[in-house]
Order: C-alpha cells, then sequence, then structure tokens
C-alpha cells in the first residue's frame, strides 16, 4: 500500500486563511509595485504570492503576472479575485517555488516574492530557480522578515517558535534569508555576482479597521504559524502565556490608536540584478 505524504509547507498555509491577513496589507503591496516602476509590457512572476497583494496591482498596472502560491486555497482565490476584477493578463497557479515545474528559462523581466519564496524548502534550490526563470537583464525581488527583529512579524515568529516541537533534521529556518550574508551565499551559488545583490531593510505596514485584540484574533485563527504554535501551546498548559505574550507585542507595536491597528514591520528587501 503506497503512503500519501504531505508537504508541510503546503499544509501550513492551507490550514488557515492568509486572505484574512492579506487584507490588511493591500496599500503596502500597491506601493511596492509603484516602487519597482512596474508597467506595460513587463513579464513579472510572483512567487509565494497568496491572494495576490502585488499581482493584482502589478496586473493593474500593465504587467503580464503570473502568480504562483504552494497553497491551493490561495491560488484559487487568487483567480478569484483577478477574474472580478476583469485582469485577463493575471493568473495563478499552484506551484513550490523551490522547484518550479512548467516554468521557462529566462521568461520573466521580475522575479518578485514578499515573504512568500523565504518560508519554501531547500532555499539553495529557491536562488536558482528564481535566478532560471529571470532573463539576462532582469531583477529578482525579495521581501524576506529578518531574524530577532523587534517588529511585528519577526517578533511572532520567534514568540511562536518558542512553543513548537523541535524542527526535524536539515530544516532551514524562513528567516534565515533575512539575513544578508545567507543572501548573497544562495544567490552566488546560482551563478549571481556579489555586486549584483545588493540588500537593504524596509518596511511593509498592516492596517487593520480594529482593535490590536481583534488583529491578534485573526492571527491566532487565519495564520498558520500562529494556528501551530496555538495548538502546541494549548498541549503544553501554556495557551494563556502565549496570547498574553502576544496581546502584548501587539498592543506595544501598534501605532493607530485603541480602536484602529496600523503596525510597520522591518524586512529585509533583497534584489538582484541578472
Amino acid at each position: 500500500m503506497s503512503v500519501l505524504t504531505v508537504n508541510p509547507n503546503k499544509a501550513l498555509w492551507e490550514k488557515g486563511d492568509f486572505t484574512r491577513l492579506a487584507e490588511t496589507m493591500r496599500d503596502s503591496g500597491e506601493e511596492l509595485v509603484r516602487q519597482l516602476g512596474i508597467g506595460p509590457g513587463m513579464k513579472v512572476l510572483d512567487l509565494g504570492c497568496g491572494d495576490g497583494t502585488t499581482a493584482l496591482p502589478a496586473a493593474r498596472a500593465g504587467a503580464d503576472v503570473l502568480g504562483v502560491d504552494i497553497a491551493a486555497n490561495l491560488v484559487a482565490a487568487g483567480n478569484a479575485r483577478a477574474r472580478a476584477a476583469g485582469l485577463m493578463q493575471l493568473r495563478f497557479e499552484e506551484g513550490d517555488a523551490s522547484a518550479l515545474h512548467g516554468v521557462a528559462d529566462q521568461s520573466f523581466d521580475l522575479v518578485l516574492s514578499m515573504f512568500g519564496a523565504m518560508f519554501a524548502p531547500r532555499p539553495f534550490d529557491t536562488a536558482s530557480e528564481m535566478v532560471r526563470v529571470t532573463r539576462p537583464g532582469g531583477r529578482i525581488v525579495m521581501g524576506n522578515w529578518i531574524p530577532g527583529d523587534p517588529t511585528l512579524i519577526a517578533s511572532i515568529l520567534g514568540i511562536c517558535a518558542s512553543y513548537l516541537p523541535k524542527p526535524a533534521p536539515g530544516f532551514v529556518s524562513p528567516v534565515s534569508w533575512g539575513l544578508k550574508e545567507n543572501v548573497q551565499e544562495r544567490f552566488q551559488a546560482a551563478g549571481i555576482l556579489p555586486e549584483a545583490i545588493t540588500c537593504q531593510r524596509s518596511s511593509y505596514t498592516f492596517r487593520y479597521p480594529g482593535s490590536p485584540a481583534a488583529f491578534l484574533a485573526l492571527f491566532r485563527e487565519y495564520y498558520g504559524p500562529t494556528m501551530n504554535a496555538f495548538e502546541a501551546a494549548r498541549g503544553q498548559g501554556r495557551e494563556a502565556e502565549l496570547q498574553e505574550k502576544l496581546a502584548a507585542l501587539f498592543d506595544a507595536q501598534n501605532r493607530g490608536g485603541p480602536t484602529r491597528t496600523e503596525v510597520s514591520a522591518t524586512y529585509l528587501r533583497v534584489t538582484v540584478q541578472c
């Protein structure tokens, strides 16, 4: 009898409903598209695209966009948003950023991944695949959360990790993509010269029309890493402790007032010239 294996990364991102969190990221996605100068005639690949926080504004700017995500529910949500917006030049497909089967060599002017490809397994393969599908003269742009950073998402991931079981042998932390030396090593192994790789700290803003406690509830109920942490904490009798730590974090980070949440999170923006 064959045994069905489950891709843990796929299971993680299909577990909740990231679209509920993505709604709080739309403004920053649109601003990023403007900053990158995406426009008509460009071919763009958005890896770990979710339901299209950057893919939709890129398509609205005139680009021909393919969104790829590991989670079938997010791909379906992205295609529904594209249809509703009448964006015929935008499509979403299920796939793994570390093994882009069916994506042709040198086929995109811009390969973009905001907090997506960093979660794919085998980071050296992920870097190699991004380089492979980018045309000569094109760009790769990544946004990666930074380990140990005190702002929201890195802090959430750090807190949650302390409640989760020990990772399996060979596991590479997604936030290792937030360290410049790792970025350099991975893209140089894919044939990129050191001077073609730049890293800078930038920020992404989450905006939610409710209190920090209500915003935290979204993470608890719909964000895979937080959901897993609460399940583990419950089994340890530490659920209330985890809730208290995260509530204090959300309150401290909020700049929107008691009835509205606005939080900026620092990330490492990586630009690779191919």
